[in-house]
């Protein structure tokens, strides 16, 4: 019997991270590391992108990825991670979709 928790290769984004870095891509990964309150994603969520922009996963959902696929780029191209949170009593959260009382960590590092 098939394990109903198995991801779907084709969505799964550590795989398609690793298939994006045989391709010649450059990539960074995303992982929401802390959850407090009402969080769309749980910790250990990713969001795989590369330098184009292109990604896959998800992180939140809303702006907060596009906040993330942003932040992304500057991590592939200086090579340093970054450790991001989006929360209510940022300003930033009303911005990035955040404002139903949640906040989330969000670390991004380049790969390979």
């Amino acid at each position: 019997m098939e394990n109903a928790a198995h991801l779907d290769a084709s969505r799964d984004p550590l795989l398609i991270a690793e298939e994006w870095m045989k391709s010649g891509r450059d990539v960074a990964l995303a992982t929401v590391v802390e959850t407090w309150g009402s969080a769309p994603r749980p910790a250990g969520s990713h969001l795989v992108i590369d330098a184009e922009g292109n990604f896959q996963g998800s992180v939140s959902g809303g702006c907060v990825e596009g906040a993330v696929i942003a932040e992304a780029a500057d991590v592939i191209e200086s090579g340093k991670p970054r450790m991001l949170e989006f929360g209510v009593a940022d300003e930033t959260a009303w911005r990035v979709g955040l404002s139903c009382g949640g906040r989330i960590r969000v670390y991004v590092e380049r790969l390979g």
